[in-house]
């Protein structure tokens, strides 16, 4: 199949995933003398940090993302083409995809990360996710289904584990959903269901370290719990969840959590592409690159974002997985590239730290900025809603996401319990036969298409 591509006498510059960080590269070649062609499964960049609100129905899917053709339109060197990218093949600059083969001068890898599962396989067969808007959506009707459900059993087992939910992972996603959820126990949910007992509902926040919000100075890192505590969470701290069958979540080989719904946030991997040497791929499937993003061993291949590998003296461990990290990636490499394109050597990365934050609900959250200040509370709540605000893309997704949290804000409700359509993560088989869940291979920018007689990725 012909991708139809127009032949330019200006090098292409070929981005694979349209997250943050090749959204932002995109923009930043807007006047670079490039053809600039961005490929991606989905034609709409999503807000990755509000999926959760998505899942608990405090927005809607099409408040958090927006089409990519819209965001570059009268960008008169922009190029999208909607594809699957199966590999890629650098002795040939090309990149393999389901529509055909696209030739590239430069490669730009953006793919973002897919969830980590950690080789557990009940874990990756039948926990939950929110790594992109179908997962979002699919884990929303999920928890509203499973409520419907325990509204109609007679059996008080059956119906504690419809109710519970345990979410895994203490970082910001775990903590931002575990409070959400909350939330939603004492404004929402009672109204909903006043044939339930909510006070049997149950909502564990699981993490394997000894505190939440592990990157975060000790201070958040109190005030976090704290809050939690005083949602009704129970965290449980230093437990590990080694397997979940038979709506059971096991955290010992014996002793285990009766639930229905298990959400994971416990980890990432970089999602890398098929076809790069296996050497420069580091154990977290992220790629190894130098300085200026590029691609070890190759001179017109780089990497940003969360799939690129990045070691300083700083972080020996690789930069951070985190939407600032690689908007400035993005930023530096397309100056860097306007410069290669001049003979000029590049300019190499520094990262510039310019806080982190996380919300637990209503007039709660944590936030560190450089020099160890800290602030938490309303003020934290307000910096957090004002700085996501603004970073959505689109000025009609910044009005609606305004309006619906002053709803939600003065009304203590979310109007978005909708399940549109109904959800089971049982339903799916894949290539070899064994039951796979959609949501499990569902992620917010890049799904490599693989062979038949590979199994999907994720």
């Amino acid at each position: 199949m012909d991708t139809n591509l127009p032949v330019s006498k200006n090098p292409r510059v070929v981005i694979v995933g349209c997250g943050f960080a090749g959204l932002r590269l995109a923009k930043e070649l807007r006047h670079a003398p490039v053809q600039v062609v961005v490929i991606d499964r989905n034609n709409y960049h999503n807000f990755q940090p509000l999926l959760y609100q998505v899942a608990t129905g405090a927005l809607e899917a099409d408040s958090i993302a927006y089409p990519i053709r819209k965001i570059f339109a009268g960008q008169e060197n922009f190029f999208y083409r909607m594809a699957d990218v199966q590999r890629v093949e650098p002795e040939r600059n090309t990149v393999v995809t389901h529509i055909g083969d696209i030739r590239y001068d430069y490669l730009v890898l953006a793919t973002g990360s897919l969830t980590n599962f950690f080789g557990i396989e009940s874990l990756e067969r039948n926990a939950m996710q929110i790594k992109s808007i179908p997962n979002a959506l699919n884990l929303r009707s999920f928890i509203f289904q499973n409520f419907e459900k325990a509204l109609l059993t007679e059996n008080p087992e059956e119906r504690q584990a419809l109710m519970n939910i345990v979410v895994v992972g203490g970082g910001p996603t775990g903590v931002e959903i575990s409070g959400s959820l909350a939330e939603m126990r004492k404004h929402v949910l009672p109204k909903d269901y006043p044939e339930l007992d909510l006070r049997q509902m149950q909502i564990i926040l699981v993490e394997a370290g000894a505190e939440l919000l592990g990157p975060m100075s000790k201070k958040s890192q109190e005030d976090a719990l704290r809050y939690m505590q005083d949602l009704g969470v129970q965290v449980r701290l230093n437990t590990a969840i080694k397997r979940y069958e038979n709506c059971r979540a096991y955290y010992s080989d014996t002793e285990f959590i009766p639930t229905e719904n298990l959400i994971w946030a416990a980890g990432v991997n970089g999602a890398a592409i098929p076809g790069l040497p296996p050497e420069i791929v580091a154990r977290n499937k992220r790629i190894n690159v130098n300085q200026w993003n590029r691609v070890e061993g190759f001179e017109n291949v780089f990497a940003i974002g969360d799939v690129a590998n990045m070691v300083t003296e700083e972080m020996p461990r690789g930069l951070p997985m985190l939407a600032p990290v690689a908007q400035q990636q993005a930023e530096l490499l397309a100056k860097n590239l306007v410069r290669i394109l001049q003979g000029q050597t590049p300019e190499n990365f520094k990262y510039l730290n310019k806080g982190v934050m996380a919300i637990v609900s209503r007039n709660k959250a944590v936030v560190d900025l450089p020099k160890d200040v800290h602030f938490n509370g309303f003020f934290g709540w307000l910096t957090w809603l004002f700085v996501h605000l603004m970073t959505l893309v689109g000025f009609r997704n910044k009005i609606v996401a305004f309006i619906d949290w002053a709803f939600s804000y003065f009304n203590s409700d979310q109007a978005l319990r909708l399940i549109i359509r109904p959800f089971s993560r049982r339903d799916v088989k894949d290539d070899r036969g064994k039951k796979a869940a959609e949501h499990q291979t569902a992620t917010a920018e890049y799904i490599p298409t693989p062979p038949a007689i590979q199994t999907p990725a994720g």
